[in-house]
């Protein structure tokens, strides 16, 4: 446990992970329906056997009363939505791991990215060379090995210096540019940092493969997301030579010469602050600057000191064009997108202002994050736009400073050390094509195409999924308590018990059953990406949910016990009125399928965009009309037969729900805020 590998492991351990928000609102929701359908069964059961009801067939009736009251069918409707849901992520280039996962990503309020290949495209193409003598600019794009050098547009060759610079770059890199198949292509084999360098060097007739032949790498001290450099050890004739490569301050500070046309000079402070502010010029282009540096008699043990500095590679990442349309909708739908990468400061602030993600240009780097106590970070967290020369044990600062703020936090990484941050984030997304296994083992969500288009899209899936579950519990615990208000109002108002135990099982087996599933796939509302990040906190149970829930069941309630009454008094046999109430109750709760949709907008948007409730209702009609009509059931469902009158006026209390819930949706939204259909176009 005192390695390096053991420290990652340690902090892994100490990292809790919590339940999602949809875990903790499913919770809540099985407490609160146990207790109040124990208290309400109960109650039903108490009253009937005070009227001298059968104590056996009130029993009976009370566990069909607790079974329509429980929707048993929730563990089923929320594992299906959340597995078609994993489904369409997959073919959006996002694979999750867990489950509960999915619905996490509906409440995200912050996206923490990297910079290369998740925001970029990872496509390195080397376009400047410095050495303390003059800067030269490289053509070509991609990674075919096909170039020019110039100054100043006269085209040049590259001077001993550059050579040299070329050189060890080549050497201390592990990436090999090779050919594919098909078209021919070139494609890189490793780092696309290290595959820009070796092209680069290859355009300058340098050969990765013939210089490693050559020079024989016979050391290495591997680069690490602290040390920020990598270095190399090679033989070359009767001496070792290290080089090294990384980020130009650590270079730059474990130099002392300079590598220039006259041989190696000492490295003045004039010189090095020259270099700097070449490293600063290149930098504010977008461009990503490494140093190189090598020495000359050297072991592993102080290639790292008295350095000669050899000069730097300005590398462009262009950014992915997908990326700043995706940046764009998290801004319209109130998610903020934070960029975290180890590059230079003004590369990541320059790249971020491309992307429209520096707005106002408050940026800071890990030295600063460094200074910055835990407090002060979670005072200022909300402003901080672009975290630059950051390590990984930063980020997990970062997600904890946000969480602790309330936000939802999606962290993205790639490496070992990444994987503390990725578990502690409520969404660690890892990168499936340059990421570790131990970052994708800590992360919930892994990219297959490293692009940060495809977080945003798992975000639109996530907040699809728990809308469709908000509709089933809305859509199910309405019917419940239809069901359950009508039963205890016939029993409260001295009448017969309007349902059978039998009816009350099926009306529940008709709306848990196919319905209820096929609202868990409804098509997502085409606004979805345009509302604010819903706050975990406030569960599914809004108020605007809540007051269309018990409207809904309330007025199914009033309507079925009016028609109980009605038909009671009109001299029909108890029967009769038993059985045009049972199909009363079911249509109303097929047309709050419908109405259920959306908790915003009208039924009639859209009124038929669900292909499966269209089919699931129509199967749910045949089977209500077949149970009523074939005289072998009605007898075990306690069904009278109906005429074509009664079947009317069973459906006219039931026509009634729709209108009803339409004037609740009306009034939630209130008469001077209408919702707009129209799709809202992107601000400049």
């Amino acid at each position: 446990m005192k390695t390096q590998f053991g420290r990652i492991a340690q902090m892994l351990q100490s990292v809790e992970t919590g339940k999602t928000p949809l875990q903790q609102n499913l919770d809540k929701v099985g407490r609160v329906l146990a207790v109040a359908a124990l208290v309400v069964v109960a109650a039903v059961v108490a009253v009937g056997v005070l009227r001298d009801q059968p104590l056996l067939e009130m029993f009976i009736f009370g566990i069909a009363l607790a079974v329509a009251a429980v929707p048993e069918a929730l563990p089923a409707v929320v594992t299906i939505s959340l597995a078609i849901g994993v489904q369409r992520m997959v073919k959006r280039h996002a694979l999750v791991r867990r489950l509960p996962a999915v619905e996490t990503l509906g409440s995200t309020s912050v996206i923490c990215s990297d910079k290369t290949g998740t925001l970029t495209k990872d496509e390195m193409t080397a376009r400047k060379l410095y050495t303390p003598e003059r800067t030269i600019t490289i053509s070509g794009s991609g990674y075919q090995p096909e170039g020019e050098f110039s100054l100043s547009g006269t085209i040049v060759e590259p001077s001993q210096g550059e050579m040299e610079l070329l050189l060890a770059a080549t050497l201390v890199s592990d990436a090999h540019v090779v050919r594919g198949d098909g078209q021919g292509a070139w494609h890189i084999k490793g780092d696309p940092t290290e595959g820009a360098m070796i092209v680069a060097a290859a355009k300058a007739g340098l050969q990765k493969d013939d210089l490693d032949l050559q020079f024989p790498r016979i050391g290495e001290i591997p680069f690490t997301s602290e040390a920020k450099r990598m270095t190399t050890l090679h033989s070359v004739g009767e001496e070792q030579v290290a080089y090294a490569k990384g980020a130009p301050e650590t270079i730059l500070d474990s130099c002392s010469r300079q590598l220039t046309s006259e041989g190696e000079i000492a490295l003045a402070d004039s010189d090095r602050e020259a270099i700097l502010e070449a490293v600063r010029r290149m930098a504010s282009e977008a461009l990503r600057v490494l140093g190189v540096a090598s020495k000359a008699d050297a072991t592993l043990g102080d290639a790292e000191r008295d350095m000669t500095f050899l000069g730097l590679v300005g590398m462009i990442d262009p950014p992915r064009p997908e990326a700043k349309a995706a940046v764009e909708e998290c801004e319209r739908a109130g998610i903020r997108v934070v960029m975290i990468t180890g590059d230079h400061p003004l590369t990541a602030q320059a790249v971020a202002r491309e992307l429209g993600l520096l707005k106002t240009g408050h940026a800071v780097t890990g030295a600063e994050l460094e200074d910055m106590s835990d407090e002060e970070l979670e005072r200022d967290v909300e402003k901080i736009e672009v975290y630059s020369r950051v390590s990984p044990a930063h980020k997990l600062r970062v997600v904890t400073a946000l969480q602790q703020r309330g936000h939802i936090a999606a962290m993205t990484g790639d490496g070992v050390n990444d994987a503390p941050a990725l578990k502690k984030a409520d969404i660690g997304v890892a990168m499936g094509i340059t990421g570790t296994d131990v970052s994708k083992e800590a992360a919930a969500m892994t990219l297959t195409d490293d692009n940060f288009a495809s977080i945003v899209a798992a975000v639109e899936e996530g907040r699809g999924i728990f809308e469709n579950i908000k509709k089933y519990l809305m859509y199910l615990l309405s019917a419940n308590i239809g069901e359950i208000g009508l039963i205890a109002g016939a029993t409260l108002a001295g009448l017969p018990l309007p349902l059978t135990a039998v009816q009350i099982l099926y009306v529940n087996l008709a709306t848990d059953g196919l319905p209820a599933l096929a609202l868990s796939v409804d098509p997502p509302e085409d606004d979805l990406m345009e509302r604010a990040p819903r706050d975990a906190r406030t569960g599914v149970f809004t108020r605007q949910v809540v007051i269309l829930m018990v409207v809904g069941g309330l007025w199914s309630t009033a309507a079925n016990l009016g028609l109980f009454t009605w038909a009671l008094q009109s001299g029909r046999s108890v029967t009769q009125a038993m059985t045009m109430t049972f199909v009363s109750l079911v249509l109303i709760e097929f047309l709050k399928a419908f109405n259920f949709r959306s908790d915003r907008r009208s039924v009639l948007h859209r009124p038929f965009a669900n292909k499966w409730l269209n089919l699931a209702i129509i199967w749910e009609m045949a089977l209500l009309v077949f149970i009523v009509s074939f005289p072998p059931l009605q007898e075990p469902f306690g069904i009278n037969p109906l005429s074509r009158t009664d079947w009317l006026i069973a459906m006219g209390p039931a026509l009634t729900i729709s209108p009803v819930l339409e004037l609740a949706k009306w009034f939630l939204r209130g008469p001077r805020r209408p919702v707009d259909h129209s799709p809202r176009l992107p601000q400049n």
